[in-house]
């Protein structure tokens, strides 16, 4: 049968799609800074948050910084002694793997290090990252912390959100006017309480939806810098940490494409919202700072 003019598919997101000229701009950016800059930092970043990415960018305005596709970093820096830009900064692109980004300066490298050591965010978990600690909702009244501070400091959930967190699992009800989990207010019928999540398990899209209802933050934003080239010496300085940070990150990208439980869940499990937002990030971040 042929196909009907009616069933269409509309995109409504108002990401545009990266074309070739996107990708030649980023290439030809990375090239010019090359000889503008004396320093060039490869780094990594966990747990990535555009607005965090933001203020870096703001705080580092006299850097240029680039955030995209790996093999088009590396082939615009040079892969080969023959290829390279400038001497030795071939060398970097065994670090561009995962995660990285290239970030130029003409700042002291003892400076870079130092305000990336200290640049750290807490924010709540996506679907997909593993749990650090374990979280359990004690019986009795709920509170809107989920039990993490002592009950005089706390304040019980709004009656309004008990649906939703019934919705996500949690057995909940209305005993006068609050909402309670187990028999009664004073929890009989559930002693254990409800465990939202384990240390170490991987975190879902409902998991992570009530661990943002009761205020728990399980991500941590972090740029971790894995070696820099500097043009005055034309040597590749490997800075601390960088071995075990590429093997963490080959060791996760190495799960998400092995098709192991843990991917599984991250690919289908991450929410629209934050799909969308990591566009736009990604299309800021390949045009580069102004």
């Amino acid at each position: 049968m042929p196909k009907s003019k009616r069933a269409k598919v509309y995109n409504l997101t108002q990401v545009a799609k990266k074309t070739r000229e996107n990708k030649d701009k980023l290439f030809s950016n990375i090239r010019e800074c090359i000889p503008q800059y004396q320093h060039c930092f490869v780094f990594s970043i966990d747990n990535m948050r555009n607005n965090y990415l933001k203020d870096v960018r703001r705080e580092l305005s006299d850097c240029r910084l680039f955030f995209g596709k790996t093999k088009l970093t590396a082939r615009a820096l040079g892969a080969t002694p023959e290829e390279a830009q400038a001497d030795n900064i071939h060398l970097l692109t065994r670090y561009l793997a995962g995660s990285v980004g290239l970030l130029f300066t003409n700042r002291a490298p003892e400076a870079i290090t130092a305000y990336f050591t200290d640049l750290t965010h807490v924010d709540f978990a996506r679907a997909g990252t593993p749990a650090t600690r374990t979280i359990t909702v004690p019986p009795g009244i709920v509170y809107s912390t989920g039990g993490e501070v002592p009950q005089e400091h706390d304040v019980p959930v709004a009656h309004t959100l008990e649906p939703e967190l019934r919705r996500l699992g949690m057995p909940t009800r209305m005993v006068k006017g609050k909402v309670c989990l187990g028999g009664d207010e004073s929890g009989e019928g559930s002693a254990e309480g409800y465990t939202i999540c384990k240390e170490g398990d991987v975190l879902d899209s409902r998991q992570t939806r009530l661990l943002k209802l009761f205020s728990v933050c399980m991500s941590e934003f972090r740029v971790g810098l894995l070696a820099y080239w500097s043009a005055a010496s034309g040597a590749v300085t490997e800075l601390e940490g960088a071995k075990e940070r590429m093997a963490q990150m080959q060791q996760q990208q190495g799960k998400g494409k092995g098709g192991k439980k843990g991917g599984k869940v991250a690919a289908a499990g991450e929410d629209k919202m934050d799909e969308d937002e990591d566009e736009d990030g990604e299309e800021e971040e390949e045009e580069g700072d102004e």
